[in-house]
C-alpha cells in the first residue's frame, strides 16, 4: 500500500515570507530572479496572491509564485514561479546569437562571423522562473515536482498563458561571483560587478539595461576566449533543471541571457509534454494497488492549486485511483476532478 506524499506544491502566501527569506539566503549569485530583498519578496508574494485571485481572460502581468512545502513540518523546501507574459510594461532583453557575413568577390573572401544582437523577441511569452530547492532536499525527485507542477497549472489554465513558454537557464559563473561573459562584455558598459547587476535586475531595476547596453551587433570573436565559450552553456548546478525542460520538449534556439550568456529554452505551449499528455480525470479514493504508476497529480483549482507526487492507478475508465493521504494533500474529495501526468 502506498504512503501519502510528504511534499506538496501550493501558492505562496503572506506567512511564507520569513521561511522564503531563509531559503533565498542559500541562493548563490547568478539566479537573477531570486537576487531579491525582503521588500521585493513581499511585493512578489502580494502580486502572486492577486494573480491567483484574478479572473484572467488572457495573459498579462500576472506572476504565479509557488512553494514546495513539507507537509508534516510545514517547512518550505523550495520554490518556483511562472510569469504569464514578459516585457509588457518593461522591456525583456535577450541576445540572439546570429551571423554577420563579410564577403569580397574580388578577393574571393567570404566569412561568416557569429554576432550577438540585442533582442526583445520574447515579449509577450510566458516565462518559467525562480526554480530553487534547498540543497538538503535535492536528489529526491523534488526538482521534478517543483519544475513540472507549473506545467500542470499551465495545462489546466491554458487561457492564462501565452502560446510560447520560455525559461532562462542560469549561465556559467564561479564561486567567487564572477561571470566570464559579464567580465568579457557587460562590465565594460555597466561599470559594476556581476553580483551588483544581478541584484539590480532581481529587484526590478531594469531601466539601466536599455540606457547602457550597446544597440549594435557585437562580434563574438572580439570577446575573451572564456566569454566566447560561455555562450549558451548552462551552469553545472542548472543542468538537471535544463534536462527536465528538455524532457518536456523545450529547446535552445540561439537566444541567451544578456548577463551570463546562459541559454534560453522555449517550447510552444501546446507542444509541452505535460500539456499534451496530462489527463483530466476524476479521483477515486481507495487503497492503491501495486500496479499503480508514479505520477504528478494536481487538483483543478486556481486559488488553492496543489500538486504532489503520488502513486496513481489509471484503469482507463476516466478515473484516477489515489489514496486518502494524497487526496488530503490535494484537499479534494472522492469524485472531484484531478489532473494527472504519468512520469
Amino acid at each position: 500500500m502506498a504512503s501519502g506524499p510528504p511534499f506538496v506544491i501550493r501558492p505562496a502566501r503572506g506567512g511564507d515570507l520569513e521561511p522564503l527569506e531563509a531559503l533565498i539566503s542559500q541562493v548563490r549569485v547568478g539566479i537573477t530572479s531570486l537576487a531579491i530583498d525582503r521588500e521585493t519578496l513581499e511585493r512578489r508574494i502580494e502580486q502572486s496572491l492577486s494573480s491567483f485571485s484574478t479572473d484572467v481572460r488572457e495573459p498579462g502581468d500576472e506572476r504565479y509564485f509557488f512553494v514546495l512545502e513539507k507537509l508534516r513540518s510545514n517547512e518550505i523546501a523550495g520554490m518556483s514561479a511562472v510569469r504569464a507574459a514578459v516585457g509588457l510594461h518593461e522591456a525583456f532583453y535577450s541576445y540572439r546569437v546570429g551571423t554577420e557575413v563579410h564577403a569580397s568577390p574580388e578577393l574571393e573572401i567570404h566569412r561568416q562571423l557569429p554576432a550577438l544582437y540585442l533582442s526583445n523577441d520574447y515579449t509577450g511569452c510566458t516565462e518559467l522562473t525562480s526554480l530553487f530547492l534547498s540543497p538538503r532536499h535535492r536528489g529526491k525527485g523534488l526538482g521534478t515536482l517543483a519544475s513540472k507542477s507549473r506545467l500542470l497549472f499551465i495545462a489546466e489554465f491554458s487561457h492564462r498563458f501565452a502560446d510560447k513558454v520560455i525559461a532562462e537557464i542560469r549561465g556559467i559563473s564561479h564561486t567567487n561571483g564572477r561571470s566570464p561573459f559579464w567580465d568579457g562584455l557587460g562590465q565594460h558598459f555597466f561599470a559594476m560587478d556581476f553580483p551588483t547587476a544581478d541584484h539590480l535586475v532581481g529587484a526590478g531595476n531594469k531601466s539601466f539595461i536599455a540606457e547602457l547596453m550597446p544597440k549594435h551587433p557585437i562580434y563574438v570573436l572580439f570577446l575573451p576566449r572564456d566569454a566566447q565559450e560561455a555562450i549558451g552553456q548552462p551552469h553545472e548546478n542548472s543542468r538537471h533543471a535544463l534536462r527536465l525542460l528538455e524532457d518536456e520538449g523545450f529547446r535552445y534556439e540561439n537566444y541567451i541571457d544578456i548577463f551570463d550568456a546562459g541559454p534560453t529554452v522555449e517550447c510552444r505551449r501546446e507542444d509541452i509534454r505535460a500539456v499534451r499528455t496530462s489527463q483530466r480525470l476524476h479521483a477515486r479514493l481507495r487503497p492503491v494497488e501495486v500496479s499503480a504508476v508514479r505520477c504528478l497529480v494536481s487538483n483543478t483549482r486556481v486559488r488553492d492549486f496543489r500538486c504532489c507526487l503520488s502513486s496513481v492507478l489509471l484503469d482507463g475508465s476516466g478515473a484516477a485511483v489515489i489514496d486518502r493521504e494524497t487526496a488530503g494533500a490535494l484537499r479534494i474529495s472522492d469524485g472531484e476532478p484531478v489532473r494527472v501526468l504519468e512520469l
